[in-house]
């Protein structure tokens, strides 16, 4: 399928999100009701961000949106910028640290 924005590849320069950015993320984190407690960097360079509490696949539920507007709103994923694609960094509240580990999307055969 590949990356929704092809000209803009990992790693960043100066291990910082860059300007213009764009995320998959569910509405209520952009709408601050819930702060992200999942955010994927997938093996096709795309970014997603998800409350983790909430199906982020529901009909509705994710937009795209830019990135500096989600950091704006929540400095700590700042620190996710170097995280390699085919990653996800979980949390259990805003406030506790990310916990990173490899991620790969389900199989066909996997639910």
């Amino acid at each position: 399928m590949g990356s929704m924005q092809p000209d803009i590849t990992w790693p960043f320069p100066a291990g910082v999100f860059p300007a213009g950015l764009l995320a998959v993320v569910q509405r209520t984190v952009v709408d601050a009701e819930f702060p992200a407690l999942t955010v994927i960097h997938d093996d096709e360079d795309d970014w997603l961000l998800c409350d983790g509490l909430h199906d982020p696949n529901a009909d509705g539920a994710s937009i795209v949106a830019h990135m500096d507007h989600v950091l704006t709103q929540d400095p700590s994923l700042i620190e996710l910028a170097n995280m390699p694609p085919g990653h996800v960094a979980e949390r259990s509240s805003g406030e506790t640290p990310w916990e990173i580990r490899s991620w790969a999307y389900p199989s066909d055969g996997e639910t």
